[in-house]
């Protein structure tokens, strides 16, 4: 839930502050990308309940988004973590519901990865490089704990991973 409430923010941000020559196209994709991390974000929250955490505070100084360069990398950084997120996370849920929507989310959050890198390179297969497929061709995996502190350079609130789950 952190993680989406921080790329809803990110994206959410782009739109009310687009970078320098934004194309037409370009901004639709981020205004998909924007909507889909608001309803990931809505989802998550209803379905935590009473157990959700705060709404985040979160720190962009480190994007320049008045820069392609500048959004385009970060948009990558947090979608290529969003993937490993959900992947890290699949094996976490018990209940088979929240499982399948995870695998629903991770295979949106996938296609928004490949979308910011097609941008990033048009026509090419960095969609699926080395930085994210393993030599087995699989995705990367990383546990909460992990994307927790990948994502904190972007978060203000204090975070304690201290009670996620690690098996």
């Amino acid at each position: 839930y952190a993680l989406e409430q921080l790329e809803a923010a990110f994206y959410t941000q782009i739109i009310a502050t687009p970078y320098s020559g934004m194309s037409s196209e370009e901004g639709k994709i981020m205004e998909d990308l924007r909507r889909h991390e608001v309803a990931h974000r809505d989802f998550l929250k209803a379905a935590i309940g009473s157990a959700v955490i705060p709404d985040l505070e979160v720190d962009f100084s480190t994007v320049d988004f008045t820069d392609r360069a500048s959004v385009l990398a970060t948009a990558k950084a947090v979608e290529d973590l969003g993937v490993s997120a959900y992947n890290g996370a699949g094996r976490l849920l018990q209940d088979v519901n929240l499982l399948l929507i995870a695998g629903k989310i991770v295979s949106v959050e996938a296609r928004h990865a490949a979308a910011i890198r097609d941008l990033i390179n048009p026509n090419s297969i960095d969609f699926a490089g080395n930085d994210v497929v393993n030599a087995q061709g699989l995705d990367v995996v990383r546990t909460p704990s992990q994307v927790l502190a990948i994502a904190s350079i972007y978060v203000k609130t204090p975070i304690n991973a201290a009670n996620l789950p690690k098996t």
